[in-house]
């Protein structure tokens, strides 16, 4: 029932920006935080921001003044923008909704989607 997908991901030089879209279906968002997660090869899945029900948001400290966490509730469409990116950000990037907020465990975290690549090179 419960359904996200992750769209927006894609290849990018160092510096570059790329703005990640989570479309949201068949739940009500208040009831959820909704978070972003990364996870780059060989490495463990990670919280990256979360924006919770009164509009609060966190983030990692490795993104914070450079990512951002967003929600537009009229198109139910979750977003991380994402500026001066850097080739440590590299990964597969998955939005997630769950019940808590920080920090960000992905165990927290009930319904997912199927992630969309990231790459940061030059």
């Amino acid at each position: 029932q419960v359904q996200l997908q992750e769209s927006g991901g894609g290849s990018v030089q160092p510096g570059g920006s790329l703005r990640l879209s989570c479309l949201l279906s068949s739940f009500t968002i208040t009831n959820y935080c909704l978070g972003w997660f990364r996870q780059g090869g060989g490495e463990e899945r990670e919280g990256v921001a979360v924006i919770d029900s009164n509009g609060r948001t966190s983030y990692a400290d490795s993104v914070k003044g450079r990512f951002t966490i967003s929600l537009d509730n009229d198109k139910s469409t979750l977003y991380l923008q994402m500026n001066s990116l850097k080739p440590e950000d590299t990964a597969m990037y998955y939005c997630a909704a769950g019940v808590v907020s920080w920090p960000l465990r992905p165990r927290e975290y009930k319904y997912w989607g199927q992630g969309t690549q990231v790459t940061v090179s030059s």
